[in-house]
């Protein structure tokens, strides 16, 4: 079981994580906002998590870390 933490407030919503996800298992928040006034994303589903680190190279900003089990 891996290990993914994503910085909600850092996070402006871009979709490059979600769109990297071989598992589909990130999404857009619809009911958070961060302090910027995006909708971060969020992890569905923890478990189904392969740890391939995708969504974090995608990322531009940075702030997804996995950390592999």
């Amino acid at each position: 079981m891996s290990k993914v933490t994503i910085n909600p407030n850092l996070c402006k919503g871009c979709g490059l994580c979600i769109n990297a996800c071989p598992k589909k298992i990130l999404r857009i928040s619809q009911d958070k906002l961060n302090d910027k006034g995006f909708h971060p994303a969020e992890l569905t589903d923890e478990d189904a998590c392969v740890s391939c680190a995708f969504c974090a190279v995608m990322c531009p900003d940075s702030i997804i870390k996995v950390v592999k089990p």
